[in-house]
């Protein structure tokens, strides 16, 4: 094995142990309607409202989340570890059965928002960098849904867990 193939694994080794939330990032227009999983999202700024999202550049849905220009990201509880695995491409459900079941609804922007997530979040992809064997999408998110109550999922050591959220004690 190369240093180089040796040092990539061990990174992705490294990146194993970062707990990450699990979300479906789904987009639909003019370029045709996908969705995939994805733990690459981070917040950027929140003036304005700003995420990165990572995408391999070898998927093809690159292609349709670029010509769409917008997108959604929908933050996933712990219940929704099965839409997680569907649109990761761990099950045999086609995109167009995944896009048939009812547990969606229409954002504001029209973009495909699932039903019952932690929060939903709707925007314009503003740039597209390619580093590497990724793109990196900015986007400024234009419309928010947040639900009040739930717990996380999350990815880590390359398995799904919860992440359960205690209410606080208020002393009396």
């Amino acid at each position: 094995m190369s240093l180089e193939n040796e040092h990539r694994l061990l990174f992705r080794d490294a990146m194993a142990s970062l707990s990450a939330a699990v979300n479906i990032i789904t987009t639909d227009g003019p370029a045709g309607h996908c969705g995939m999983t994805a733990t690459a999202v981070c917040s950027v700024t929140d003036t304005p409202p700003t995420l990165m999202i990572c995408i391999n550049r070898n998927s093809a849905m690159n292609q349709v989340f670029k010509g769409n220009g917008q997108l959604c990201v929908n933050i996933l509880n712990h219940e929704q570890e099965l839409l997680a695995r569907h649109f990761a491409g761990m099950t045999e459900a086609s995109m167009e059965e995944r896009f048939s079941w009812d547990i969606w609804h229409t954002g504001s922007l029209g973009q495909p928002m699932l039903k019952e997530t932690l929060a939903s979040l709707e925007g314009n992809i503003k740039q597209v960098q390619e580093i590497g064997t990724h793109n990196v999408y900015l986007v400024e998110i234009k419309q928010i849904n947040v639900k009040e109550e739930g717990h996380g999922l999350i990815y880590f050591k390359r398995d799904f867990h919860q992440v359960m959220h205690k209410a606080l004690a208020i002393p009396a």
